[in-house]
């Protein structure tokens, strides 16, 4: 160490392994911060998918939904519920 310039490349050499690690826990933290939005992302996706599920289940099977002024409509053109208060009548064939 009593070279001049075998002390400034011991020193440039750590300080340079000084910025590495500096860049490498930087690289760390952006990847744990990703990391953790993506899981929050997800879990409040999950959240709204169990919504949407609640939601469409309480309309029994997903295409007709009851308004008190027009009864039940179907969107679709479907099949009438079974329990319907106003029965379907059927055409006579001649």
């Amino acid at each position: 160490m009593s070279d001049p310039s075998t002390y400034w490349l011991t020193f440039t050499n750590a300080a340079l392994g000084v910025v590495v690690l500096i860049c490498c826990v930087a690289v760390a933290i952006g990847v744990i911060q990703e990391l953790a939005a993506k899981r929050k992302k997800a879990n409040v996706l999950s959240h709204i998918d169990r919504d949407v599920a609640d939601l469409v289940a309480s309309f029994q099977d997903g295409h007709a939904f009851h308004l008190p002024q027009l009864g039940v409509t179907m969107a679709d053109g479907g099949e009438p519920l079974a329990n319907s208060p106003e029965p379907r009548e059927k055409k006579e064939e001649k």
